[in-house]
């Protein structure tokens, strides 16, 4: 099994820009008070909560909940988790596996619509939840101590943690007794939203250059990555020198209308399509749905109105379905391409395609 580079680096001005404007999103839209912030979970007592069934499961399709508390003891980090898990995987019928990460200030139970589809559709999906940019970063009270929690959100420490998060989990949940033999080890994907996805993207390979020499944490488990709504990265000059190195099939969502505007910062679908087209893996998707802003594709139901916000999630989950399973190499039905031709009157653009299985 192979595992990502760790070494030391160096402080990251560029990266450090690159998240501090995605975390300023969240400081822009305080109207709505939160953008990616979901319900707080109370500590788990231990490293393992008893397991709920999911309220709403699909009719037919039977998965449970499961809430997990892992600490890394070589970063004295906590880690909470997450679990939608299919009832169906067992030893001799193991499933893959999705890690999402959260976008600014998000927790573990954000992106349930997400979750519990996949799971539904025979993956385990486990949602990790990031200490220094999670739900503690709307406690300040004020918007000046808000303020101040995003930005120390968005240092590179925390984006580094975020990674090593990621790696922490599928290490941690493929060495547990209970789960880990039901799970294909070659069969991983991570995606992730806003924040999230430039995790998803470091996980999956992309790569700066700092002192003259690569800082990457690739992680070579990692074959599949869905980014949504991915801020680009800063000061980093050439995209495709940061992400050609990413060699997995991605799937990229966005949306016309998803933009982030703050002061002294502006970001909108150029740079989300310039993220896709910088990816140099010959299996990549994009698409782009119409009216679909930065923050519908969280669990909150107002963005772009009730209606549009229903469509896009449903076509999200969807397609992100069909994609993970022709990537991993369990595929069956309708083809990434034949459903993006079904539902084209949804999109703005869409362009890509995937060959399937794993590599």
């Amino acid at each position: 099994m192979s595992h990502p580079h760790t070494s030391p680096v160096s402080t990251s001005r560029a990266i450090r820009q690159s998240f501090v404007r995605c975390a300023a999103l969240a400081t822009g839209l305080l109207t709505a008070l939160s953008v990616n912030a979901d319900v707080v979970l109370s500590p788990a007592p231990s490293n393992m909560v008893s397991p709920s069934i999911i309220a709403g499961a699909p009719r037919g399709e039977s998965f449970r909940t499961v809430d997990i508390l892992w600490t890394d003891a070589s970063r004295q980090r906590e880690i909470p988790a997450r679990l939608y898990w299919p009832e169906g995987a067992s030893p001799a019928a193991a499933v893959p596996l999705v890690i999402f990460s959260h976008g600014l200030g998000g927790t573990r139970n954000g992106y349930s619509y997400l979750g519990t589809h996949w799971a539904s559709q025979g993956f385990a999906s486990l949602h990790v939840q990031h200490a220094g940019s999670d739900r503690a970063v709307w406690g300040g009270g004020n918007i000046f101590k808000l303020f101040g929690n995003v930005v120390a959100a968005a240092t590179e420490a925390n984006a580094i943690d975020r990674v090593k998060d990621v790696s922490f989990a599928i290490t941690s949940i493929l060495a547990s007794t209970e789960y880990g033999p039901s799970i294909q080890a070659n069969a991983i994907a991570v995606a992730g939203h806003s924040y999230g996805a430039n995790t998803a993207l470091l996980v999956g390979g992309a790569t700066v250059e700092r002192d003259g020499k690569p800082m990457s944490y690739r992680d070579d488990r990692v074959k599949a990555l869905v980014l949504i709504s991915a801020p680009p990265f800063v000061g980093e000059g050439d995209l495709v020198t940061v992400l050609g190195p990413i060699k997995v099939p991605t799937l990229h969502v966005t949306g016309t209308d998803d933009v982030i505007r703050v002061p002294g910062h502006y970001s909108d679908l150029a740079d989300r399509i310039a993220m896709f087209d910088a990816v140099r893996a010959p299996d990549k998707v994009l698409t782009v749905f119409k009216g679909a802003t930065h923050s519908i594709f969280t669990d909150r139901t107002g963005p772009a109105g009730v209606e549009l916000n229903s469509v896009v999630k449903r076509a999200t989950r969807e397609l992100s379905g069909i994609f993970l399973k022709s990537v991993l190499g369990n595929a069956s039905g309708n083809s990434v391409e034949d459903w993006l031709v079904a539902q084209k009157a949804l999109f703005e653009r869409y362009t890509g395609g995937v060959r399937g299985g794993r590599g």
